[in-house]
């Protein structure tokens, strides 16, 4: 059996593009599709190994469901590279996938991952994270190279919620450095935003130490400190005085971050989580505070120790 494998890649934006030269450079068979394309989905996936999806998350249900209505052979692997959450079912990508194709292995796919950088060739390093290892391992194969390095992990929904969480995150660091408050702030701002992330995260099923892996602290460190990200550009210019709708009026692509925090602050209020930076993003986004009062609010909360039992967070 030959090691080159068929991957057909949804969705043609940057992500999708970067992902599709790692493989198409490892001397694998690559076909893109997206709405724009001339081919149509049902011949771009036809005698695919892998389908792989870099759609945006508003898109991703009613692809699969598209993907659903296609011949799909039972040894095909699905992997899905959307970093976002379903605004009506609170759903992740992946959970998505395997409802409609139970019986197929999905990966996720997540990682510090800034598309132009990979798209210049820099070198990065990501996860793909399945419940069947060998799903996840031949994933590995198929995308690692000497600039792309890919490592696995048993622990898929973590993986996948520290991709996703991490992009409130990236608006709350925008703003702090729009608002020019220092490297300190930023700091503090950065670790905080990470122990939201593990708490919900753990609350969710995930495991905590995959929060503390590429995909989770790495990919907060590089969607908060680089202008590439989507997210921290749309904090960024929220502080320098840009209303939303101004912002993405002009923005390429999508800020999955803003979609998430409305879905992520509805999770943890029915759940009696508590997510103080997460809250005031929200609130942000929603025009209801100004990003000098968020940072106000989140500096004047009740003290308390840095590590509390879940009872006093």
């Amino acid at each position: 059996m030959s090691n080159l494998k068929s991957v057909a890649i949804l969705g043609g934006g940057a992500w999708g593009t970067a992902l599709a030269t790692l493989v198409e450079a490892n001397g694998h068979s690559v076909s893109v599709w997206s709405r724009q394309s001339s081919q149509t989905l049902a011949a771009v996936i036809e005698g695919a190994d892998i389908i792989l999806s870099a759609i945006s998350m508003r898109g991703v249900r009613a692809v699969a469901e598209q993907v659903k209505s296609l011949p799909v052979s039972p040894e095909t692997i699905f992997v899905t590279a959307t970093k976002g959450l379903d605004p009506e079912t609170t759903c992740t990508p992946s959970q998505i996938w395997q409802t409609i194709f139970p019986h197929h292995a999905v990966v996720v796919l997540s990682g510090p991952n800034l598309s132009k950088e990979i798209q210049r060739s820099l070198p990065a390093a990501t996860v793909v994270a399945s419940s069947i290892t060998t799903a996840a391992e031949l994933v590995q194969v198929v995308f690692s190279s000497h600039r792309f390095r890919v490592y696995t992990n048993p622990d898929p929904l973590g993986v996948e919620l520290g991709g996703t969480l991490k992009n409130v995150m990236a608006i709350a660091a925008g703003v702090c450095d729009g608002l020019q408050l220092g490297t300190n702030a930023k700091a503090a701002l950065v670790t905080r935003g990470l122990t939201e992330m593990v708490r919900i995260g753990v609350h969710w099923g995930a495991k905590m130490e995959t929060f503390y892996g590429l995909s989770g602290l790495g990919d907060l460190l590089a969607t908060c400190n680089s202008p590439l990200s989507r997210n921290y550009q749309v904090g960024y210019q929220m502080a320098g005085g840009k209303t939303l709708a101004e912002i993405l009026t002009y923005l390429e692509g999508t800020a999955e971050g803003i979609n998430t925090t409305q879905v992520l602050v509805q999770r943890a209020k029915q759940q009696y989580i508590s997510m103080p930076i997460t809250e005031q993003v929200y609130r942000l986004l929603q025009s209801e505070v100004t990003p000098q009062k968020a940072l106000y609010e989140l500096m004047l909360r009740e003290i308390k120790p840095e590590f509390s039992t879940p009872d006093r967070e």
